[in-house]
């Protein structure tokens, strides 16, 4: 018997809450919360009569998060919540003693940071409640480390480099709009770029650097360096590793509405005055947009995410493409998502699976790419994203 507490019931929330519901003989008690309960009880709906609960929570509260925590008998928190809300979450872990999993490390919510630090920064807290809390089991960051760790187990003696390779071919029929968070989407990709090589970071300016890459099923797309998560926990955990970068693929007019909103100062973070009140541009701009919970039903198109690492086997020069397709309508038509909420939720789910099944569990803080990947590839074919292995010309 396992109580699952899903935080945050936007687009990724609700596909972990409809997988979670196909795999109750592991989430025997499902409950749902968010700030907004209209939110939750719209998923809810979409479910068989009693199969979820649901709660109202103010997840950047730790005493209110803890005490939700409590009511409902957590076993394990799956936190597809706000970046921003990562810490306060986690520390309602500790006080409670529950098992914790996120998708995408903190960000501070004034700034465009993205880091491991403070969330490693737990690791002594969670031992000492002991507790396990998994960060990143989204796909990137998610099952892209757990793509290298198996690269690293079954396939080479040492990675010198890691491209990470995302691709989204979907098409949603709006001029601009967000697969995720807009407020999140636009502060990664707005950000500067970063790569590490030969045991440093190298900045580079937004976008300059990019590639043409032959996507399966999708065709050539081009695709441009940004700065990624899980590059920062994979350089301390794969072996002889040079260089590792990380890419995405966007559309001519999604570049274009981006850099028309950043040079009239729509994707600042900082307060402005309007009409006597301060507003944050980037939170108005995100309250124009499309919602991405939305978009599901319109989007039509693939996704293709994985990893191309290269390095020694044996002593021979080895280049393996591992990657992953997923259908935008048949996500849709399985959980009423679009494949970026998709491909984001499955994995999130398979964590807390292989967490209470104890098939992955240490106590501490984790990253994904320091368990066996194995069970979690075994359970990614189970559970609706297939992968494939390509062997390329070193």
């Amino acid at each position: 018997m396992a109580t699952v507490l899903i935080i945050g019931a936007g687009g990724v929330g609700r596909v972990v809450t409809h997988k979670c519901v196909m795999n109750s003989e592991t989430f025997t008690k499902i409950v749902l919360a968010s700030r907004r309960l209209e939110s939750c009880k719209a998923i809810a709906d979409e479910l068989p009569v009693g199969a979820v609960a649901i709660e109202q929570v103010n997840a950047d509260s730790v005493e209110e998060t803890a005490a939700l925590i409590k009511k409902v008998k957590a076993d394990i928190v799956i936190n597809v919540a706000l970046p921003y809300q990562d810490l306060s979450i986690m520390d309602a872990c500790t006080l409670t003693g529950v098992d914790y999993l996120d998708t995408a490390n903190y960000e501070h919510p004034d700034e465009a940071k993205f880091e491991y630090k403070e969330q490693w920064g737990r690791d002594a807290a969670f031992k000492q409640a002991g507790i396990m809390g998994l960060l990143g089991s989204g796909f990137d960051p998610g099952a892209t480390n757990v793509f290298c760790a198996y690269a690293q187990k079954h396939y080479f003696d040492e990675i010198h480099t890691i491209d990470i390779l995302d691709c989204n071919a979907g098409d949603h029929g709006y001029p601009f709009a967000t697969n995720f968070n807009p407020e999140i989407n636009l502060r990664e990709v707005s950000a500067k770029g970063r790569y590490w090589e030969e045991g440093e970071w190298i900045e580079t300016d937004p976008m300059q650097i990019h590639m043409s890459w032959d996507y399966p099923e999708i065709g050539p797309k081009e695709s441009y360096l940004l700065y990624h998560e899980e590059m920062e926990s994979l350089v301390k955990h794969i072996k002889g590793l040079k260089r590792i970068r990380f890419f995405m693929t966007f559309g001519e007019s999604y570049l274009t509405h981006m850099k028309c909103l950043e040079n009239v100062g729509m994707l600042g973070i900082e307060p402005v005055e309007h009409q006597g009140q301060k507003i944050v541009p980037i939170e108005f701009l995100r309250t124009l947009l499309p919602d991405p919970a939305s978009l599901g039903p319109r989007t039509k198109g693939k996704t293709n995410i994985g990893i191309v690492a290269e390095g020694l086997k044996d002593g021979k020069k080895r280049k393996v493409y591992i990657y992953q397709v997923k259908d935008h309508e048949a996500c849709y038509a399985e959980v009423k998502s679009q494949g970026v909420s998709y491909t984001t939720g499955v994995p999130a789910m398979i964590g807390a699976k292989l967490m209470l099944e104890k098939k992955w569990y240490e106590k501490g803080v984790w990253n994904m790419e320091q368990f066996d990947p194995d069970p979690f590839m075994d359970e990614m074919n189970a559970q609706g994203l297939p992968w494939k292995v390509q062997e390329l010309d070193a």
